[in-house]
């Protein structure tokens, strides 16, 4: 009895420890396809399917199935995770061990889950018997029979718009003129031609987009997008075989005007396809590719939504998968004014320059502009290389973001001089100095010389601001000392990184740790190595207007916005009002360099300068004519503009006009 119950015992042992090694590795099997399909191998999976199922499905159909369908959901992220029991698992009639599994998936209908059965069985294979897994048309989605298929549907969310402070539309959704052809109608040379020549194209380009692999036929091909009331449209849609649809676009009113500023958005690249398709992004989506467009890419990009359904062969709806909202992006709303920011484009269109315009109060930034620009819709349209070419090769650089650039500030930056002068009390600016002469120099510089254009003998700070004297403020400079005088500068914001929301190149006044007492001398009056961006300039005149801070630029628009300084006590208030009364001399005294044109009804203060650009001494160079001023009585705006090569135009009386009429307008006429 005792060797039949420990023979039982032993047989009993045996069976457990061979069932428990074949539920591993059936376990085993289970995973492994389940990771081939979280990581979408469908040929690996197609490979470990049993006898009976590769018998219902091709491997060529089974992959194409799965890669269409999760195609269409933009299936991304999948995640499966087998559902182990603590007991054995059951077995269906057929035979097969009958498993669980969960699946987490996201896509274009958002993150959904579900749970399946996944069947396994035990087959002869070439190495002996093996577990292999079943499937059915269940295995692409629960409840799926054979015929059936997926539906889906897209809902986009609309891009946000950029508007102005009044609500005019710098950015906005539109449509446009798809101009394409349908090859079985559209094979003439003759029709090439004519079509060619009225979308600016090729023979060649359209050629190639008729022989892409993906054309048939009856297919719309499409060419060139073209605005809806463009001539060129009316005169395609005249050809035989030539069709017009209308398709979703971005479109920016004001063209040049605020290029440079807004930017524009561009259909997605085959890299940040592949690179973006986690954040939400697809094929036919735009990105914003420069400008605000570009900055505020987060904030505008709207979020697809869309419904995943099961439908059967006759298109019933038989379950809706899964569902998700689209989410329209957020509008950006800007301090800029557009009434302003094209007034002031129209006086410098047919210059090379930058300007802005501001609130001297409460740092609202209206207007900022680079001129020449170009026209941003033609990039999102898309732009043929020949006139991309023309437009990289435009004498003007109209490519050329200028307001973020640094240019030397010319006689600008004497009130900053003045401003660092008092602070210091390097000097009394009620007292006269003598200086003779149209040049000065030090005895040790010597071929060097500082020269200046009106030749008063006795000079303080009104006479030196209103007629610019060069000398003054270099000798100001040196008696500031370099180090101080760049701790001044800095304090006026140089060397410093703006807080704004466009990237601007950072203001400079130095390129070395202490300036040799040539290079000071030409920095106390603007020359030299200092170099500023213009709206940080701008902003440096508002201390001024503030009692001696600077204010924080602003370019979002908020309801109640209450001034927030970028640097606060700057300067004294005593300072202050000693520079700003300088600067009101400036523009109303007779003799000043801001005199002309008289507004008589339209107090100003502000300062001109004429930076000469020369690579040595001696040498006449070109030379950019600034102006910047805010309205004396109660200052609301402030305007700065700096107008290249303005030699043989006056230098900056050549601007003058421009910004005093900009005033006017602005304050008076609008």
């Amino acid at each position: 009895m005792k060797r039949v119950v420990v023979g039982g015992c032993f047989l009993f042992v045996f069976l457990f420890l061979v069932s428990c090694s074949e539920r591993k590795e059936a376990e085993s099997t289970m995973e492994r396809y389940l990771s081939y399909w979280q990581d979408m191998k469908f040929e690996k999976m197609y490979s470990m399917l049993d006898e009976r199922s590769q018998q219902k499905i091709s491997q060529k159909a089974f992959v194409q199935r799965y890669r269409v369908m999760y195609n269409e959901m933009k299936a991304h992220h999948l995640k499966l995770t087998p559902i182990i029991p603590d007991e054995d698992p059951a077995e269906d009639e057929q035979g097969y061990t009958v498993y669980r599994y969960s699946m987490k998936m996201n896509g274009l209908a958002g993150e959904f889950t579900y749970k399946n059965d996944l069947k396994i069985i035990k087959e002869e294979g070439e190495d002996g018997e093996e577990w292999r897994m079943a499937w059915d048309e269940a295995q692409l989605l629960p409840q799926m029979q054979k015929g059936d298929r997926v539906k889906v549907e897209v809902m986009k969310g609309r891009r946000g718009e950029i508007r102005d402070r009044n609500g005019n539309a710098m950015a906005v959704n539109g449509t446009a003129a798809q101009v394409g052809v349908i090859p079985k109608e559209f094979s003439s040379s003759q029709q090439m031609e004519a079509l060619a020549k009225t979308l600016g194209m090729t023979v060649k380009d359209i050629n190639a987009a008729l022989h892409a692999q993906w054309v048939q036929p009856d297919f719309f091909v499409p060419l060139k997008v073209l605005a809806e009331r463009d001539q060129a449209v009316r005169e395609a849609t005249a050809i035989k075989g030539v069709t017009v649809r209308s398709v979703d676009t971005r479109i920016y009113p004001f063209k040049e005007v605020a290029a440079h500023l807004t930017g524009y958005v561009q259909p997605l690249t085959e890299a940040e396809r592949t690179k973006l398709a986690d954040q939400g992004y697809e094929g036919t989506d735009v990105i914003g590719r420069t400008g605000l467009e570009r900055m505020y890419e987060k904030q505008l990009k709207g979020t697809d939504g869309g419904t995943i359904r099961l439908v059967d062969s006759a298109g019933n709806e038989r379950k809706m998968i899964a569902k998700k909202e689209s989410v329209d992006g957020s509008s950006v709303n800007l301090t800029i004014d557009m009434f302003l920011q094209q007034y002031l484009y129209k006086q410098m269109e047919n210059d090379m320059g930058t300007a802005t315009a501001l609130h001297p109060k409460n740092g609202e930034v209206l207007a900022l502009i680079s001129a020449p620009a170009y026209d941003p819709n033609d990039f999102v349209r898309g732009l043929d290389p020949e006139k991309y070419k023309a437009l990289q090769k435009n004498p003007k650089n109209i490519l050329y973001n200028r307001f973020a650039a640094t240019y030397a500030p010319g006689s600008t930056l004497k009130p900053i001089t003045a401003a660092i002068g008092l602070e210091k009390k390097a000097f009394d600016p009620r007292k006269e100095k003598k200086i003779d002469g149209k040049k000065w120099q030090k005895k040790s510089w010597g071929s060097k010389y500082v020269t200046r254009v009106a030749t008063p003998s006795a000079v303080d700070l009104n006479t030196a601001m209103l007629f610019s004297d060069n000398i003054y403020f270099a000798q100001l400079a040196l008696d500031i000392g370099a180090e101080e005088f760049v701790k001044g500068a800095t304090s006026f914001g140089f060397n410093t990184a703006l807080p704004f929301e466009v990237p601007l190149s950072t203001s400079s006044i130095k390129n070395s740790d202490v300036p040799s007492e040539e290079l000071l001398a030409d920095t106390g009056y603007g020359q030299g190595r200092v170099q500023s961006n213009i709206l940080q300039l701008s902003l440096a005149y508002t201390a001024f207007v503030n009692e001696g801070s600077i204010v924080k630029p602003q370019l979002l628009l908020q309801k109640k916005r209450q001034p927030t300084y970028w640097k606060e006590k700057t300067i004294s208030k005593e300072t202050a009002s000693t520079v700003r009364q300088a600067l009101v001399k400036v523009v109303e005294h007779p003799k000043g360099t801001a005199h002309r044109p008289v507004l008589a009804d339209l107090p100003l203060a502000g300062k001109t300068g004429t930076a000469e650009l020369k690579s040595q001494a001696g040498e006449k160079g070109k030379e950019n004519g600034w102006f910047i001023a805010f309205n004396e009585k109660k200052p609301t705006l402030l305007i700065a503009m700096m107008i290249e090569n303005a030699q043989n135009r006056g230098g900056s009386h050549y601007v003058v006009p421009k910004v005093k009429d900009a005033f006017h307008f602005y304050l008076k006429e609008k």
